[in-house]
């Protein structure tokens, strides 16, 4: 299952029933699970940890050092669930010391061609990251997340699960859960309500979905202070767990939220 003009590194750990295309490089400190298809032309390399059943598309590079000029080569990582799509010029990058050491991706996710992960980002399960999508280092994204085309997320930043990201976006603050977020004339994103149709499309009935709307009032609409609104979250919260995962997103946060 490897072709002749792969280089794989004798120290690398290939599961049963990966393949490796032509003309790809694998790294001595890389671990591919079981059932992973490798294309053509693809680069793996550094401490780099792929679970089963990924499809990684030719041209992607996967593991290289972070783009990070307080890099100094020391051991970092990078973890890759299962089930995961990768196409064509990914970059995922490993984590750096000062960050914790490790960039770390879940399970059933698509990053489609051009999307960058950078070091120390954190990218939870079944997210979609359209075409040039890129996240700087330190990112959280949760479960569930769309970033349309050629968004940009400030390093630091985090996006709670179910939100949706606009085409062409620059985020600079955090998006707490279930948001929808479009550009404003100069690109900054601005919440623009709550992505209703994804969640009608993940099972939540129209009840949640109508707390989740009276949430997003109290925080986004009219000229309530945060302080006041968190207050009156707190009280949505005990009826509804959607809006309690709304004000605990908001609660650990060091970033103002985006606006």
């Amino acid at each position: 299952m490897i072709h002749p003009t792969a280089i794989v590194d004798p120290a690398a750990r290939i599961g049963a029933g990966v393949s490796v295309g032509a003309y790809s490089v694998i790294g001595a400190g890389v671990e591919i699970g079981d059932g992973t298809t490798v294309g053509p032309h693809v680069v793996i390399e550094g401490i780099t940890r792929i679970g089963r059943d990924n499809r990684i598309f030719q041209f992607a590079s996967i593991g290289a050092a972070p783009q990070d000029k307080k890099f100094r080569d020391e051991p970092s990582e990078l973890v890759i669930g299962d089930r995961n799509h990768i196409r064509e010029f990914v970059t995922l990058n490993r984590g750096t010391g000062g960050g914790g050491g490790s960039t770390r991706i879940g399970d059933d996710n698509w990053f489609l061609a051009y999307s960058h992960v950078a070091h120390d980002c954190r990218v939870g399960n079944q997210c979609v990251f359209s075409n040039n999508a890129t996240l700087a280092g330190h990112v959280d994204v949760d479960d569930h997340v769309i970033i349309s085309g050629f968004a940009g997320v400030h390093q630091f930043c985090r996006i709670g699960a179910h939100a949706f990201i606009g085409m062409g976006v620059m985020l600079s603050g955090d998006v707490p859960p279930f948001l929808m977020v479009a550009a404003d004339a100069d690109t900054q994103g601005r919440p623009r309500g709550i992505n209703g149709e994804g969640l009608k499309r993940r099972g939540f009935d129209a009840e949640r979905i109508a707390a989740i709307k009276r949430a997003y009032r109290t925080i986004y609409v009219g000229t309530t202070p945060l302080a006041e609104a968190r207050s009156k979250l707190a009280e949505q919260a005990k009826d509804s767990t959607d809006v309690a995962a709304m004000l605990a997103f908001i609660e650990r946060g060091e970033r103002p939220l985006a606006r």
